[in-house]
């Protein structure tokens, strides 16, 4: 079964690598166009950009809808707990049965949760979790947003990481150096009708992508982890089954040898 399921999780995590590979250029050319526009609008203001002071939370914690991979659903669940702990009004939205059941066993306000989509996610599932945190934090419902992920680092190196979502944190974007003639012609650029304006349109697309971006991160963690542990599953029952072998050969050994000690001590009490 281990054998099995460590094939199966082999050719499930190449094509989530695909997706991941495929996945990372737009999240990264959407972050740098919020940033462009940011650092090129003096002055700027927008209610996704804008801080508050945090009297609700809410985090989004992404985790697999099945075990059987190591630490990977207890190492991200752990991390949000961590976050949660230092926060007065946390609420959580569970993606991953997993995630439920790690926050519904120690008591913690689940907003939300979203089952059967850890393995396989579609974009379409980041626009219905990205519309409801939108509309949250508009409407006052949430004053931040964190979403709580495992970044892929390689087939058996993966990372617990929170990130906030909203307000965007414009800050924490890495941007390329560029040079004076790059600068000269972002500063030329006009944003119509204005830079406001597009980021209303640019902003939700960048919520959005980070939540997709995060669910295909951790699909992939999540079947490199599994992976991974049912290769170590099967070694383990190998060197199990030849332990028992051991065992039970040097029982049948015993076994053997009692019975024709006895036979022997008969035949002899007979003569």
């Amino acid at each position: 079964i281990t054998k099995a399921m460590n094939l199966v999780s082999s050719s499930k995590l190449q094509k989530a690598r695909t997706r991941l590979y495929e996945t990372r250029p737009f999240f990264k050319e959407t972050q740098k166009i919020i940033a462009d526009i940011v650092t090129g609008s003096e002055g700027i203001s927008h209610p996704y950009l804008d801080a508050r002071t945090p009297k609700s939370t809410v985090i989004i914690t992404i985790a697999g809808d099945r075990g059987l991979c190591g630490g990977y659903n207890a190492n991200v669940c752990k991390e949000a707990f961590q976050f949660i702990k230092t926060r007065d009004n946390v609420s959580v939205i569970a993606i991953g049965n997993k995630s439920k059941d790690y926050f519904n066993h120690r008591k913690q306000t689940i907003l939300d949760s979203y089952t059967g989509i850890s393995e396989k996610p579609e974009y379409t599932h980041a626009q219905t979790i990205g519309k409801q945190v939108l509309d949250l934090f508009v409407n006052g419902g949430a004053d931040e947003v964190y979403i709580a992920y495992t970044v892929f680092k390689s087939t058996i190196a993966h990372e617990p990481t929170l990130v906030r979502l909203l307000p965007v944190d414009v800050d924490r974007f890495e941007q390329d150096e560029k040079s004076g003639k790059d600068k000269q012609a972002h500063s030329l650029t006009v944003y119509e009708p204005s830079a406001e304006f597009v980021l209303d349109y640019v902003i939700p697309k960048y919520v959005n992508t980070i939540i997709y971006g995060a669910l295909v991160e951790s699909s992939t963690c999540e079947q490199g982890a599994r992976m991974t542990a049912m290769d170590s599953a099967s070694e383990n029952a190998v060197e199990v089954i030849d332990d028992l072998t051991l065992l039970y050969n040097r029982a049948r050994q015993g076994a053997i040898t009692q019975e024709i000690t006895e036979i022997v001590s008969g035949a002899n009490a007979l003569e």
